[in-house]
């Protein structure tokens, strides 16, 4: 039924082409491609289409544009359009060619299954003259799962690509071809079209000659592809600038597995086991290219410090290599912000009286596409007459930022743009005037401030402020302290329980790895010890809560969270007692997953209870 209705919508687009080609092959007769050769990328979940083709001008009319034309389903995903002279034989010989004026055109009678692009040349095109263009159309949320279901762990993830073989042009076409480069070389289905050829993950259509305006000829590859889908749904990038000699940066992400939506339980044991079997379609890592000279960098998400990310720097680049704290599969999310320090010499200039900073634009991370990216640049108290330069069409506008030792506060200005991926990582710049004694501003307030310290520890020292430590008031603030010291090492104790569950918890995959049982019953034998140790412990600190006034407000969540460790310490214990004696009767895996399920049903709940009562306990 599926395969029936893409059918369908490639024959009515064919009836709309075929019309519409005659209805515009008087006006555009006068121009001609030469030559047409694409190459469509689709190694990663970021479409990448090159068309480098060659224009000849065979009317007497000067010909100053050229149009391209995409479908309509394929334009509601196009992120990014660069047009560029091509000086070559048909390759982008550099990303930072100068871009040619692109813009949407409409041309009278226009289909509405077709989107138009006028393209300025930089030099109009005589009757004979020929030119060499090399166009870019990156596209993002093409790839289309199929079947269109949501796979387990185990399954790899195949995708569906729909295009036409055919350049879909407004002119005649004397030569053609293309080429698709796939991830892999396993191809599940392709079209098997006149003049194919496949060659490992390279798939080549054509030459295909003498081909009328708007020539369709339907192509649908089915492929596998487990690269990382990584999708921000949101990232908020603040770039916030300092005379004082740094740009401090500060990004926020909203990150999701953007591929084929991931169901079942997720099983660590066979994911770390077998990762390329057990979680093909997963990403643990993402690598962000900072400038060379970042300083200060640091990665934390909402429970700290993301202690597993790596940094390599050198004097030409400085890499960022982030590990989230699980795996990613298909539909997973996760938080985390990365910031870092820049010298703002290398990035803040001068001209004509005015200070300008020049800063690249979107995400430094590698293959990432962002929904929705917010860009927060931060300016000095005082900056004025501001006026930013974006390469390209972004919402702006402009806010106030209240920050330590601000007085009327910070100007900043504001860029927003949808459907980002890494061709917009352009510089971009930001104009502003800034009076330089408006630098002693924060001096003088901390000069002040020091000064009213001074006064207000002179008052201090003079005035007799003290209470008596037998008063009542004084004795229950010590009460008061005791309570919360003892609270806190019970908080700490359950908090080195649960590590020393880990440990335990890991002493049974190195068990599954590699098959020592002695190693793990000595682990176990160690763990055993210092958990009763600790029991210990426990027992004398919920005493002297339980005869102490001050903790009866606390106490019963006190109470509750030791008795849940218990619960789930004796759980564990079990468990590992029967994994043990499984593999000393060499059981096979299926039997010790079915002989631990009782336990295993009951630990993440246990588990999370026992970290929400933490949680409560430290607010308090």
């Amino acid at each position: 039924m599926r395969m029936r209705k893409m059918s369908s919508r490639r024959l009515d687009l064919f009836v709309v082409l075929t019309t519409f080609a005659i209805l515009l092959s008087p006006v555009l007769s006068h121009l001609i491609l030469s030559t047409v050769h694409r190459r469509i990328d689709l190694s990663t979940q970021i479409v990448r289409t090159i068309t480098s083709l060659k224009v000849w001008n065979t009317g007497s009319d000067i010909v100053s544009d050229v149009l391209y034309t995409i479908p309509d389903n394929q334009a509601k995903h196009l992120a990014y359009l660069k047009a560029t002279v091509n000086e070559g034989k048909g390759r982008l010989k550099s990303s930072s060619a100068v871009a040619l004026p692109v813009e949407v055109f409409h041309p009278k009678d226009a289909p509405p299954s077709l989107t138009f692009y006028s393209i300025s040349l930089p030099k109009a095109l005589r009757k004979g003259d020929t030119l060499n263009l090399n166009i870019l159309a990156v596209l993002t949320h093409i790839l289309e799962p199929f079947p269109p279901h949501k796979i387990t762990q185990a399954d790899i993830q195949l995708l569906l690509f729909q295009d036409s073989a055919h350049y879909l042009s407004p002119y005649s076409v004397n030569l053609q071809s293309l080429t698709l480069k796939l991830p892999y070389a396993r191809i599940e289905s392709y079209s098997k079209l006149p003049n194919y050829k496949l060659q490992g993950s390279g798939l080549k259509y054509g030459p295909y000659e003498n081909l009328p305006p708007f020539s369709y000829l339907p192509l649908v590859v089915h492929f596998e592809n487990n690269k990382p889908f990584a999708v921000a749904r949101e990232v908020v990038r603040e770039i916030e600038v300092s005379h004082w000699g740094i740009v401090q940066i500060t990004e926020h992400y909203t990150l999701v597995h953007g591929g084929e939506q991931s169901k079942g339980e997720f099983s660590r044991l066979d994911y770390q086991a077998r990762p390329n079997v057990r979680g093909a379609s997963a990403f643990r890592r993402l690598v962000a290219k900072l400038p060379p000279r970042a300083h200060s960098v640091y990665c934390r998400d909402e429970n700290g410090n993301i202690s597993t990310s790596s940094l390599w720097s050198d004097s030409k680049k400085t890499e960022l290599e982030i590990e989230p704290r699980y795996p990613m599969f298909g539909g997973w999310k996760t938080e985390f912000t990365i910031g870092y320090g820049l010298p703002l010499q290398d990035f803040l200039y001068g001209s004509d009286g005015k200070r300008f900073l020049n800063i690249t634009f979107g995400s430094p991370m590698n293959e990432l596409v962002i929904n929705t990216l917010f860009v927060k640049v931060v300016l000095p108290q005082g900056s004025n007459e501001i006026l930013a330069s974006i390469p390209f069409p972004v919402k702006q506008w402009q806010e106030t930022k209240i920050s330590h030792m601000d007085v009327a506060g910070r100007p900043v200005v504001v860029l927003e743009k949808n459907n980002v991926v890494p061709e917009h990582n352009e510089y971009f710049q930001v104009y502003y005037k800034f009076n330089s004694l408006s630098m002693l501003r924060e001096p003088l307030m901390l000069i002040s401030g020091f000064f009213l310290l001074f006064v207000a520890y002179i008052i201090y020292m003079r005035a007799d402020l003290s209470i008596s430590k037998s008063s009542a008031s004084y004795l229950a603030k010590i009460q008061w302290e005791e309570m919360q010291a003892t609270v806190q090492k019970v908080h700490d104790i359950i908090s080195l329980c649960l590590t020393t569950h880990d440990k335990l918890e890991s002493s049974l995959h190195d068990l599954s790895r590699t098959g020592d049982v002695q190693v793990c019953k000595a682990t176990r034998k160690s763990v055993d010890s210092l958990l009763k140790e600790l029991s210990k412990e426990l027992k004398s600190l919920v005493s002297f809560l339980q005869s102490s006034p001050q903790a009866s407000h606390i106490l019963p969540k006190v109470e509750e969270m030791v008795a849940k460790e218990r619960d789930l310490q004796e759980r564990l214990m079990a468990k590992h007692s029967t994994v043990v004696d499984c593999y000393e009767k060499k059981l096979g895996r299926r039997e010790i997953e079915n002989r631990i399920a009782s336990y295993q049903q009951k630990i993440p709940s246990l588990r999370q209870k026992i970290d929400y009562l933490m949680d409560f306990i430290d607010e308090i």
